[in-house]
């Protein structure tokens, strides 16, 4: 992409900020912007309590459209789409569907040695990982779920990369409860954030972590079921982090599922449709999400990361994020805190 447009999707950007205030106004009823409002609203199932907020509503849903649709006509790398959150501003998006934060201690299970010699051995063996890997088609990987209006995407992270092992290793998927870890990890804060290495501590610790159908997931923090904490569906015995780098987040990914934290808090990101995603984003880190893979498309190589906004988001609830970016954080902050279980 050239530099006008990108000048441009800056500008954009900038513009989405103040059309997201736009004052209430009235207008026909036969507005065709009305009436694909309508279908946006009976599509998602979307009622109002009464006229104003309705009004207020189609007004913000009104700015973002006309944003998406002067993004897409300019961007060459990726779409964006009215999804499930057209209705709402970024700073409402921000507040509600963003859950990561920093663990009060980010010293691993492992040893510092014992990390070291583990990157030396991710370089030593770059060579000789894949040239593409999809975790999906090897049966690592269960449905995308969706987190809804609680920040527990750092549970739905954790609990896909011990999906995935578990299913690597045993040969069978298990689907297992993130509710568990909303409810009873008292070390994180449930549906207002958490860390996946955290989750990891408390599975580890813990024995072990029950299925979705023993504990299935209620989209908010209720009171741990502490009668379902010795259902071990599946167990850890630890977890390892990533060396901040494009080539160990490679090699980790090639052995299974990794969590990773990114910053997913742009407009881009929050109406993402399809296409190999290239920002604009920063690495202050807001969401835990899972690679559960890797490959090129043309000239683009990219991460397939499985995201917890549900299936109607992004493709099919995945993103393809681009990768082989300069600098060692990767795009979005990728690399930063990557993690994954140890079984």
């Amino acid at each position: 992409m050239g530099f006008i447009n990108r000048s441009l999707i800056t500008c954009l950007v900038i513009l989405f900020v103040f059309a997201n205030t736009r004052p209430i106004s009235c207008e026909k009823d036969d507005d065709p912007m009305r009436e694909r409002y309508k279908n946006w609203m009976a599509k998602y199932n979307r009622t109002h309590k009464d006229d104003r907020q309705r009004e207020k509503r189609f007004q913000i849903y009104k700015a973002n459209v006309e944003l998406i649709e002067a993004f897409n006509a300019i961007n060459e790398d990726y779409k964006l789409t009215d999804n499930q959150f057209a209705d709402i501003t970024n700073t409402e998006f921000r507040e509600h569907y963003m859950g990561l934060k920093e663990s009060s201690s980010r010293v691993p299970l492992l040893d510092i040695k014992q990390n070291e010699e583990h990157s030396e051995k991710a370089r030593e063996m770059l060579e000789a990982v894949p040239q593409k890997i999809d975790w999906r088609e090897k049966g690592a990987v269960s449905e995308v779920r969706d987190q809804g209006r609680c920040g527990a995407c750092w549970a739905f992270s954790a609990v896909a990369a011990i999906e995935g092992i578990t299913q690597i290793k045993s040969g069978r998927m298990v689907t297992l409860s993130e509710q568990e870890l909303v409810d009873c990890n008292m070390i994180d804060d449930g549906c207002y954030g958490g860390f996946m290495t955290d989750a990891f501590d408390f599975i580890r610790l813990n024995g072990g972590l029950t299925t979705e159908s023993d504990y299935p997931y209620r989209g908010q923090q209720e009171e741990c079921k502490t009668s379902k904490l010795d259902h071990h569906a599946a167990t850890i015995k630890g977890y390892r982090n990533v060396t901040a780098n494009e080539q160990s987040l490679l090699n980790a990914v090639a052995s299974q599922p990794v969590s990773v934290g990114i910053d997913a808090g742009s407009m881009a990101f929050q109406f993402y449709s399809s296409g190999v995603f290239t920002g604009p984003c920063g690495v202050e880190l807001n969401h835990g999400v899972t690679i559960v893979g890797y490959d090129t498309d043309g000239k683009d190589k990219y991460w397939i990361v499985k995201n917890s906004w549900g299936a109607g988001w992004g493709e099919k609830g995945y993103v393809r994020m681009k990768r082989g970016v300069e600098g060692d954080l990767g795009l979005c902050g990728i690399t930063t805190l990557a993690s994954y279980p140890l079984v």
